[in-house]
């Protein structure tokens, strides 16, 4: 009998080694904030903390209902003060242990590097590996990156709890973890480090964790520009210098790679106003002016480090004539310099910007501006990269081009990818506003039009004929309604915006709730009104449809059929390059048909709409308003863009990323860098490996339209069928209390009522994710393979296995529900229900919700071969196992404070309890809504 161990046995050992510094930084964490504790609440608090804590570790670990017995008890009887010392500790915590993690991954990859070992899943080198495997060659590689879009786009979508203020200090916390981790360090060094995070924990300790004063939407864009000084203005430059060194080492002929920008960074944040009141035009004009300063004030810092660094003397080394002629031009006129022409030219680009920076706002970037370079500005981004380029030419020719590889490269790419703008601002606004301000138009000019009242094809022949006509349809001696003149103002507003900055400063008009050709025509209306769009053809604005709801999807091939074969459309359309773009929305088809529904109509509607494009000969592009959470759509990037049916990626992608998602992916700049690798590998992956992958099989399409049926009846009989529903979730869930939070401008509701086809999907599912069960995620999955199955007795199951094993929409679908399940607490989501006054509808509606959340488990884990949820994703499950612990008392906690609040009339203090819960379970979920 030999010693040896088992190969599961080895890797589990192997993987308990790997994470043992993880385990070490939580230990380290939790300890300094457990002294943080006990210093500042004192003992007693401290003692019951750790007593929570025990008394939840050993229910998770032994599973042992007399320790959740004895939890709950303990819990209930806390007083709100005492309530929330205790989830300030616990929440906190949950935030402590996501740096850990976060530092852990950056850990893994670079462990992974170090060790040469194999190209991982979603990374750069695993796509370039896999594309010399099927012979791309490097020029097919950049002949595709040259004509590539992928786009992450932030949205101001309010799931994200924590101010900037906690995540400034979160940041400063990982870092101080990250230079432990790089350098070996003295026994002095390491106490310093000590004593800084001891500071650090302790300042986030001692700071609010929630906001005082609703966001406005201006706060929005502030916090959505620190994401640029974060990750962005740094980590897309190295991106893009990284993809060209790979491309130029495959090449293998000594030639450098320059690409075109095809990674840009989207926002809807400040031009979205789609239910939001507060999105005005001077809103808009201030998020451009507060983008535009920023990139302006990034340049200007970078000219200014790389002037102190290419200190090169003209008499050592040469410089081309280009680079001289710069020089001679240059405002420098002092002593010191006058023998080094690359700082002098550097002078000469510096004050050209700032003379730049007052041509677009009046004001010059400080101690820049030269006098004699005032009447002198870049007329655009292109010119200032010109005068860069001029420099990285002298450099190159010169013997230098090492120098030329270093910072003027980063700022050369951070130039072409930022322009003067820096993110490209989406408009968006439903098609209902659309249609009253084309009808209040239409009825000034021509009263008893009644716009409204016209069928489809009335309202694109009068459309058609508007759109053809040079004259304007709006006077500005004509009195308007609110709505209308507002919408005119942000037009208008945007047109001033490309004559300043250029067109990708706003490149795209959104239409949400799109239902027909006419939602098209009227937003090409309006853009022509402000010179936008001009009646022989040509559009400054991609027109975007969103299709939302479950009958959107269904019908969107249709009408983008309709619409392609306008002529007039078709002519905006080419005049665009003959791409159109075309949003899936995600999170409202969810809440409207439920996840296995919603997710089937999208694959559909992807198909009908490749083929209808293929026919009309018109590039797709598809922008996916994806959720954080799996209850919006959301999952992890990679696997979904994989999944996508053939020909749907094309090179060209749009994803949102929206809430808390955000400051996961791109607060810290090595994790951000690598979202946006994975971003940009997935859609070459699912571009060039697999572009003509072989269609699923027909039983495939069958079977899942069969599942589907089922799922949607099952999900929409419970949520908009039975009666009282709406008085269930709005008692069992803390939709209320999150209302109460600052954590967006947009309101939760779009009408003032309880209705859930007002409420918004956001709030819906956060709602759900709160109280543990995570609804929209899973319900009716269960029901629907249990139908499928009993019509095929004899070999449903080991069907359903070949559709999890052969087709990667199907196999991300049930992984996506594999990971939210495991999230979810049914012993947790009981004692929610259980604050549902009426006892006869409590007990109706959460035995249904028990019976298809036990349904549901089984029949994923048989499809998918599992003995238990997260099987098969063993770093989730160890992150979810050292989580809940930490959890579960938060959901309690919320509990009893929430019948505290609810029956004593609202008390401020037992708020602002709920909401501290709402923050930390948050927190410890990770993608919660």
């Amino acid at each position: 009998m030999t010693n040896l161990k088992a190969p599961n046995a080895m890797r589990a050992a192997d993987g308990e080694a790997k994470d043992e510094p993880l385990r070490e930084d939580i230990r380290r964490l939790g300890r300094i904030l457990g002294d943080t504790v006990r210093e500042q609440q004192g003992e007693e608090v401290f003692d019951l903390v750790e007593r929570i804590r025990q008394i939840s570790i050993r229910f998770h670990r032994d599973n042992d209902e007399a320790a959740r017995d004895e939890l709950e008890s303990l819990l209930a009887g806390l007083d709100p003060e005492r309530a929330v010392e205790i989830i300030r500790a616990f929440s906190y915590f949950s935030h402590l242990a996501n740096i850990a993690e976060d530092e852990h991954h950056i850990r893994r990859n670079r462990a992974h590097a170090i060790a040469g070992s194999a190209p991982r899943a979603g990374s750069l080198a695993h796509a370039f590996s896999h594309a010399r495997e099927r012979g791309i060659s490097a020029e097919a590689l950049i002949g595709f990156f040259s004509g590539a879009h992928v786009s992450p786009v932030l949205t101001a979508h309010p799931t994200e709890v924590r101010r900037k203020s906690t995540l400034n200090r979160e940041m400063e916390i990982a870092g101080l973890l990250e230079r432990a981790e790089r350098m070996e360090q003295t026994p002095q060094e390491r106490a310093e480090q000590e004593e800084e995070l001891r500071r650090a924990v302790l300042t986030l300790w001692q700071t609010a964790l929630l906001r005082r004063i609703k966001l406005t939407v201006l706060d929005e864009v502030a916090n959505g520009l620190s994401y640029y000084d974060y990750t962005f203005l740094s980590q897309l430059p190295r991106l893009y210098c990284q993809i060209e060194d790979q491309l130029a080492h495959m090449a293998g002929d000594g030639r450098a790679v320059e690409l075109p920008s095809f990674l840009r960074i989207g926002s809807w944040i400040g031009g979205d106003r789609d239910g939001n009141p507060f999105v005005t035009a001077e809103v808009l004009s201030e998020t451009v002016r507060m983008q535009r300063e920023r990139v302006l004030a990034y340049y200007d810092a970078e000219l200014h480090a790389l002037g102190a660094e290419l200190s090169l003397a003209g008499r050592l080394v040469g410089v081309s004539e280009e680079l001289a002629a710069l020089a001679v031009a240059s405002p420098d006129r002092s002593q010191e310099h006058r023998e080094e022409p690359y700082r002098l030219a550097l002078a000469y680009v510096r004050g050209r910007l700032a003379a730049t920076a007052r041509r677009l706002s009046g004001a010059g970037v400080p101690d820049v501006a030269p006098d004699a370079l005032a009447d002198h500005p870049y007329a655009g981004p292109g010119e200032l990269k010109a005068d860069l380029d001029t420099l990285h030419r002298s450099l190159g020719a010169n013997g230098s081009a090492i120098l030329a590889r270093g910072r003027l490269r980063h700022l050369r790419r951070a130039v072409d990818g930022f322009g003067f703008h820096l993110a490209c601002v989406d408009l968006r606004q439903n098609s209902d506003v659309h249609e009253r301000v084309v009808a209040e138009l239409f009825e000034k000019v021509a009263p008893g039009t009644n716009y409204l009242g016209l069928a489809e094809g009335a309202r694109i022949d009068l459309l058609l004929k508007e759109i053809g006509t040079a004259r304007p349809l709006s006077s500005p001696f004509v009195d308007y309604g609110a709505e209308t003149v507002s919408e005119l103002a942000i037009l208008t507003t945007a047109a001033a915006a490309h004559r300043a900055l250029g067109r990708e400063v706003i490149p795209n008009a959104i239409i949400s709730k799109a239902e027909g050709v006419s939602d098209l025509l009227e937003v090409a209306l309006l853009l022509k009104e402000v010179g936008l769009v001009t009646a022989d053809g040509t559009s400054a604005l991609n027109i975007i449809p969103l299709f939302e709801t479950i009958a959107d999807l269904q019908a969107c091939a249709e009408v983008m059929d309709r619409a392609l074969a306008i002529p007039a459309y078709r002519a905006l359309v080419k005049s665009r390059g003959d791409e159109q773009e075309v949003m899936l929305g995600y999170s409202d088809s969810n809440k409207d048909g439920g996840f296995v529904t919603s997710g089937w109509e999208l694959y559909k509607g992807e198909i009908g709409l490749i083929e209808v494009f293929r026919k009309h000969g018109v590039r797709l592009r598809l922008f996916h308003g994806r959720g954080g959470s799996v209850g919006r759509g959301g999952g992890p990037s990679y696997d979904a863009i994989l999944a996508q049916p053939g020909g749907a990626v094309n090179g060209q992608i749009r994803i949102t990323e929206q809430g808390e998602i955000i400051s996961s992916k791109y607060s810290n700049p090595d994790v951000g860098r690598r979202n946006l690798e994975i971003l940009v590998s997935a859609t070459l992956e699912a571009s060039l490996l697999q572009p003509q992958h072989t269609a699923p099989r027909p039983e495939f399409l069958s079977a899942m339209e069969e599942i589907s049926a089922e799922a949607f009846r099952a999900y929409r009989h419970l949520v908009y069928e039975t009666e009282g529903f709406e008085d269930y979730f709005w008692s069992s869930t803390v939709i209320s209390e999150i209302a109460t939070l600052n954590i967006g401008s947009r309101p939760a509701s779009r009408a003032k009522t309880r209705a859930i086809t007002s409420l918004r999907a956001i709030p819906w599912v956060f709602s759900w994710a709160q109280c543990r069960l995570m609804l929209p995620a899973w319900y009716g999955f269960g029901t629907a393979v249990e139908a499928f199955a009993a019509r095929r007795p004899d070999y449903g199951l080991s069907f359903l296995q070949a559709m999890y094993r052969e087709w990667p929409f199907f196999r991300t679908l049930l992984s996506n529900m594999d990971m939210v399940l495991s999230k979810s607490s049914l012993a947790v989501a009981s004692r929610y229900a259980e604050l549902v006054p009426d006892a006869r509808l409590r007990e109706e509606i959460f035995g249904r919700i028990r019976a298809e959340y036990g349904l549901t488990i089984a029949h994923l884990l048989a499809i998918m071969g599992q003995a238990r949820l997260l099987e098969g994703n063993p770093l989730l499950d160890r992150s979810i196992r050292n989580r809940f612990p930490y959890l579960d008392p938060l959901n309690h906690l919320q509990i009893e404070l929430l019948k505290l609040h609810r029956g004593n009339g609202g008390d401020d203090k037992v708020l602002h309890g709920i909401q501290l819960t709402i923050n930390g379970i948050s927190a410890g979920l990770r993608n919660s809504g």
